[in-house]
């Protein structure tokens, strides 16, 4: 073995080494909520409450008030008014492996923070282009790959995010349309802290420009981000069955977009889902998203069973 085999950025904790880092934070959320907050086909408990995401909020909670305290002294030392800035917290993975969820329980605990208690919460959904757009460019079977992004738009949001802006509107997705809501804004003002999730979020640029220099990545604009990771083998099922389970619920909405598919049986289910996956979303993890892993802060490894059993953190 070579000196440099065990060269790593990051430290790697089990579930038991990372729940004892949970200490004496408080268990401020109840059985229903964590029941509400859980996501179509994901598993979400107690103990994966108390064992991940305490810990995991307690670190970032921590993080957030050194980024205030130097953000106070710089505005100090540069002899500028101080503005109210929110700390950005971006999660990226793969479809169906559970970045929602992690969001909404992010979400929920940070908020009930003493020195932080306004976080917002932003899919980068609303940024994709509209399916006119897509069609328009010939890229609607590409949906949800980086190309499919107004990225100067959501660059532009960040930016102002950053800048202090007393309010910013992000664009809104429906997933029942499959479309992005033109008359539709959601209004972020002044939150402490903002979590973008989504798919590409950690993607650098595709190709380098004259001005490399000037060039501007999303992630760019967060402070801290995180991966939810898993066996390609275990996102592919729970894609698969998701699929099937909202054939019964959200496809048979007269407006979805997947009205057609309400009525397939287990067999057809399977099949139109994995020719899905394997056209769009499994060559998407393995072109863009799954190369941006190790780009992350913290990288969340979730075994078969949708629970994580194994955390890296990248060492400061």
């Amino acid at each position: 073995m070579g000196v440099m085999d065990n060269v790593t950025p990051f430290t790697t904790f089990t579930r038991h080494e990372w729940a004892a880092l949970r200490e004496s934070y408080p268990m401020e959320i109840t059985a229903d909520e964590i029941e509400k907050l859980k996501g179509f086909n994901d598993v979400l408990n107690m103990d994966e409450v108390a064992d991940i995401y305490l810990p995991l909020t307690r670190l970032i909670h921590l993080h957030t008030i050194a980024s205030q305290e130097l953000y106070r002294s710089r505005s100090i030392f540069l002899q500028k008014q101080e503005k109210k800035v929110p700390y950005i917290i971006g999660i990226a993975g793969s479809v169906a492996v559970g970045k929602s969820t992690i969001a909404r329980v992010l979400h929920t605990l940070l908020s009930r923070w003493d020195r932080h208690p306004r976080v917002d919460l932003v899919t980068t959904d609303g940024f994709l282009y509209s399916n006119d757009e897509l069609e328009r460019r010939s890229i609607m079977n590409k949906k949800g790959f980086p190309e499919s992004y107004n990225v100067h738009e959501l660059l532009q949001f960040l930016s102002a995010l950053k800048s202090g802006k007393a309010r910013v509107e992000a664009p809104v997705y429906s997933h029942i349309t499959y479309d992005v809501m033109p008359d539709e804004k959601q209004i972020v003002e002044q939150p402490d802290i903002v979590i973008i999730e989504g798919i590409n979020v950690l993607q650098p640029p595709r190709r380098r420009t004259i001005h490399e220099e000037d060039e501007v990545y999303v992630s760019d604009y967060f402070d801290f981000s995180i991966y939810v990771d898993a066996a390609e083998e275990d996102v592919f099922k729970w894609y698969v069955e998701r699929f099937k389970k909202l054939r019964e619920t959200a496809f048979r909405n007269p407006a979805s977009y997947f009205r057609r598919y309400a009525d397939l049986t287990d067999e057809e289910a399977y099949h139109f889902a994995k020719d899905i996956w394997d056209r769009i979303n499994h060559r998407n993890l393995k072109e863009n998203i799954q190369p941006t892993r190790h780009r992350a802060d913290l990288i969340l490894r979730k075994g078969p069973h949708h629970l994580v059993n194994q955390i890296k953190m990248r060492k400061i």
